[in-house]
């Protein structure tokens, strides 16, 4: 299934210039406070044995709402959460789509996918056999979540005026690979060698004369990481986009995570290790605010498709039987769910189907907005081949972009084994997955953005 959208360019005048058709894009912000009022169990480490114990500060859902010259929008939504779950996503396309007319392609939702955030439990598996009032705190807080992201998409769509649209890029280098091999295979820790991409994408919002800077939307690959303590905290993500706002008051600060499924912030584990790193974060993003930006203009369009990734071939039923007696709690459960699928179903999932998003704003850039926890190497790849095949917009390439299920390894990731190659699945409830994905997953998901670009 795909779905388009095309907006042309309307010039309003004849002999109209660029820039007068630069001023007349519209934009609207708006952002909601979405900590949870009540302790809760957090999400991120499995480690962790109790609900919550209070806040550093806000966590925030925000909309950064987009009105073309010819009156077609298009709409950001960033989060500070652990994850976009495929259901969160659907009610919130269902009532868009039914309030304000808002097709599900013109919409991009991103998680910062901090590890320091509530837990969002949507599905049978990842509710199954919890303790009923923990349920009961996590079914809550869904529903208020969902509202919480319908409101402010409202509220930014309402507040949409006039404004100049323009990107500018700068660097930062906290972020650095952390598969490093060793005897015993990959492992978690800091692998100076490894691919990364310190490249800060920033969308500039500012009044028509440009004096006034009243968002910025700028992203970043790398894990949300660096804390993993019992308070509510955005990381270092949180703690930029703080920054950013008590700099330019007025403004508002959102943030898109990248391809960091296989990055770490580095140094970590304290409070001042993450604002250091918001501060490293926020100071880039300044600084693509000195250099030359590029205003936005010509049509805007955005499309969406899925695309099929399939799984190895499944285990037998003896194998999870004898991995349902293991000492180790974690392959014990997990298991156990697949047997009990197996049972009701005959079968396990053999693939899934996740949702792939190209939006061109305008001639002059093309985001691009990946499923799922994908490793660096997509974006390095879609950046080097979009660029060749449309070399005067540039590119910006999301992670964690409108279904967030599973860590999405590249054809070496996969091929090195490990946590992101398919370790992970054992811990993954969201969507229940028996094991890695099959070595074509990237070129299914590469194929798959430059179909988009084609049409």
């Amino acid at each position: 299934m795909q779905s388009i959208v095309k907006i042309t360019a309307v010039l309003l005048l004849a002999g109209t210039t660029v820039t007068a058709q630069e001023s007349a894009w519209k934009a609207g912000v708006a952002a909601a406070a979405i900590t949870p009022e009540n302790p809760m169990w957090m999400a991120g480490y499995a480690a962790r044995t109790r609900p919550s114990e209070g806040s550093v500060h806000d966590l925030h859902v925000k909309a950064l709402a987009l009105e073309h010259p010819s009156g077609r929008r298009m709409v950001f939504l960033t989060s500070d959460l652990i994850s976009v779950p495929g259901p969160v996503r659907a009610y919130v396309v269902r009532q868009v789509t039914e309030k304000l007319g808002l097709p599900p392609e013109c919409l991009m939702m991103n998680c910062s996918h901090t590890h320091c955030g509530p837990e969002i439990r949507t599905s049978r598996w990842s509710l199954d056999g919890l303790p009923a009032d923990r349920l009961k705190t996590a079914t809550d807080y869904v529903a208020f979540l969902q509202q919480k992201m319908v409101s402010v998409i409202e509220a930014a769509i309402s507040r949409l005026q006039p404004s100049r649209v323009s990107y500018c890029r700068a660097r930062c280098g906290f972020a650095m690979n952390r598969r490093t091999p060793s005897a015993t295979g990959f492992r978690n820790f800091p692998n100076a060698d490894g691919p990364v991409d310190h490249d800060v994408p920033v969308l500039k919002i500012q009044s028509p004369d440009g004096k006034e800077l009243r968002a910025v939307m700028f992203g970043y690959a790398c894990h949300n990481t660096t804390l993993g303590f019992y308070q509510f905290c955005g990381d270092y993500a949180g703690f930029a986009q703080q920054y950013l706002e008590e700099a330019h008051p007025g403004a508002t600060a959102l943030f898109v995570l990248g391809c960091g499924g296989d990055q770490n912030p580095y140094p970590r584990r304290t409070l001042e290790l993450a604002q250091q790193h918001g501060r490293s974060l926020a100071n880039a993003v300044e600084t693509a605010l000195l250099t030359t930006d590029r205003p936005l203009s010509g049509p805007l369009t955005a499309r969406m498709k899925t695309a099929e990734l399939y799984y190895v071939a499944p285990p037998t039923k003896e194998q999870l039987m004898q991995k349902a007696a293991s000492t180790d709690k974690y392959d014990r459960r997990h298991a156990e769910r697949l047997l009990q699928q197996l049972e009701e179903t005959g079968g396990l999932t053999m693939s899934y189907k996740a949702p792939v998003q190209t939006v061109q704003l305008g001639d002059r850039l093309t985001m691009v907005a990946l499923p799922g926890e994908t490793v660096v190497d997509y974006s390095l790849r879609l950046k080097a081949e979009l660029s060749d095949e449309h070399s005067s917009s540039a590119i910006w390439v999301a992670g964690y972009s409108n279904n967030v299920f599973a860590y999405i390894p590249s054809r070496r990731v996969l091929l090195e084994g490990g946590y992101e190659a398919g370790g992970a699945m054992r811990y993954m409830t969201t969507v229940l997955q028996h094991g890695p994905f099959r070595e074509d997953v990237e070129e299914i998901l590469i194929g798959a953005v430059h179909e988009l670009m084609r049409d």
